[in-house]
């Protein structure tokens, strides 16, 4: 079993759940993800996910697309993050999971770009717009560099294709909280929790739950429902955090973000 299923295995196994921030790289700049990432390690994170900036991430929404952007302007690409993953390869516990979309791997090379993010530390790969009829080589590739492919299900997934997705997925999966793209949201469709109970009566691969969870309130309800979820992905919630920090007549970034990222970790039993 990969490390990233097996932190999630082990949070089912406690009835907890794994709270997986997410970073755009480079926002606001490389110095403050690097802090931000100790801070996050520090604080209670399980698992880490690290967005490369990229100017068509047509699953992000208005916080992290604008995230993108300001890493962007400043040069922030693939080559920056290999450097943000080399500075604290040895300074962190949690393993990092790298967030990309599909061409800019096609871009750089399959073989290439999974075998650079493994050197230099990262355990998992999510790629939000990958083709399912496209996985087979890249999920070897990601096994023969101890890199664990996280595939996506969506909400609006018919039962014969998540059966297909599960059948493609190597380990866990990441399960879509709503249509649309990410973003702070006042609460999450409970009729989710119908693919997240039929993917654990049908599998043993753990679940991700993303897209729209910003609060420990709705951590708790969602803990609470009927949802079958072993992790909790939070991103829009922690950039606007870092946006306010940043804009901020005094910089907090560290104590703002260990402080919500302790707030969300206790909201994670089940």
């Amino acid at each position: 079993m990969n490390i990233i299923s097996a932190i999630l295995q082990k949070k089912r196994d406690n009835s907890t759940c794994a709270l997986i921030p997410f970073l755009t790289a480079g926002y606001p700049s490389l110095d403050l993800t690097v802090e931000a990432l100790l801070v996050l390690n520090r604080r209670g994170a399980d698992v880490i996910e690290l967005g490369i900036p990229y100017s068509d991430s047509l699953a992000d929404g208005p916080l992290i697309q604008n995230a993108s952007k300001v890493a962007l302007k400043q040069g922030v690409y693939i080559d920056q993050v290999l450097s943000i993953l080399k500075t604290i390869q040895t300074k962190i516990d949690v393993p990092i999971v790298i967030f990309t979309y599909y061409n800019p791997i096609l871009v750089r090379g399959l073989r290439r770009f999974i075998q650079e993010i493994s050197n230099c530390g990262a355990k998992g790969l999510v790629i939000p717009d990958l083709p399912i009829e496209e996985t087979d080589y890249i999920s070897v590739l990601c096994k023969n560099y101890q890199l664990e492919l996280i595939l996506f299900i969506s909400p609006t997934s018919s039962v014969s294709r998540i059966s297909h997705i599960l059948s493609k997925a190597p380990g866990c999966v990441y399960l879509v909280s709503s249509t649309g793209v990410t973003g702070i949201r006042d609460s999450i469709s409970y009729k989710i929790s119908f693919i997240s109970n039929y993917v654990s009566s049908n599998t043993d691969k753990n679940i991700m739950l993303g897209f729209g969870i910003s609060s420990p309130s709705q951590v708790s309800n969602v803990l609470r429902s009927q949802f079958e979820v072993d992790g909790i992905v939070v991103g829009s919630a922690f950039t606007r955090l870092i946006s306010q920090s940043c804009d901020s007549e005094y910089l907090n970034l560290g104590e703002d973000l260990g402080d919500f990222c302790e707030q969300m970790k206790q909201a994670m039993f089940k």
